[in-house]
């Protein structure tokens, strides 16, 4: 077992989404390769929690196209990479059995991962999602920390009701947290008054957006950012390079 993959890495990740107070969430920044990893540990983040999006640009791939194997090899570099503890989003788990995704998971040296509750699009069923977890959770034994991500406001309509019923349903199967992607930041009170336990919350980079100090204040215990700090760095890579010509 890697250092961050031990047992005292898993509780100090879990330690961190707990008691935080309003308007100061953990923030995980999103590296694609080890060196971004290194560069966000270098300024003094705890933890950091890689978006699949990204990853998937750094390989060339289509997001949601990313092999299996890739996808691990990858997270693994990262977690090699740092001292801090490292999530992975692991989309919908690759098709693989809950015991065989822990298993891969350990393997890469992650602390935990998210998995959604989508695929191709489609929403899935709740309960069969929720019987999945509760596998996943009963496999990992403690050993992983869950981010279940609601996918409701991308591929639902966007029921706050929906996504309440999901999170429960997901919180009793063993998620730590939960992710309602892309929830407009005018529900996250009222989300966060339904969801039981810590609140994943997307920040978005654009102009005008709330920062994660602001997304604190209205719920959120956990801000990520998917893929935009690696399309940040890609943008600025083609600015670099337009310069030299």
């Amino acid at each position: 077992m890697t250092a961050a993959s031990a047992p005292d890495a898993v509780e100090e990740f879990r330690a961190l989404h707990r008691g935080r107070p309003s308007g100061d969430p953990l923030v995980l920044p999103g590296p694609w390769d080890a060196a971004s990893a290194r560069a966000f540990v270098a300024a003094g983040f705890p933890a950091l929690a890689t978006p699949s999006a990204g990853i998937a640009a750094a390989l060339g791939y289509e997001d949601g196209a990313t092999p299996a194997d890739e996808m691990f090899a990858a997270v693994a570099r990262i977690a090699r990479a740092v001292d801090v503890p490292v999530s992975a989003d692991v989309e919908g788990g690759y098709g693989l059995a809950p015991k065989e995704l822990v298993e891969r998971l350990l393997e890469a040296g992650v602390v935990g991962c998210n998995i959604e509750d989508s695929a191709e699009g489609v929403l899935k069923d709740p309960r069969e999602h929720a019987d999945y977890l509760a596998e996943f959770c009963a496999a990992a034994a403690g050993r992983l920390f869950l981010n279940a991500r609601v996918d409701t406001f991308v591929h639902g309509d966007g029921d706050p009701g929906q996504t309440l019923e999901r999170a429960a349903l997901y919180v009793a199967a063993g998620a730590g947290c939960v992710y309602p992607i892309m929830a407009p930041v005018d529900v996250l009170p009222l989300l966060r008054a339904g969801i039981e336990g810590p609140l994943n919350a997307l920040a978005r980079l654009d102009a005008g957006g709330p920062s994660p100090a602001a997304l604190g204040e209205l719920g959120a215990t956990r801000i990520t950012f998917g893929p935009q700090l690696q399309r940040r760095a890609t943008a600025a890579a083609g600015e670099l390079a337009a310069g030299l010509r």
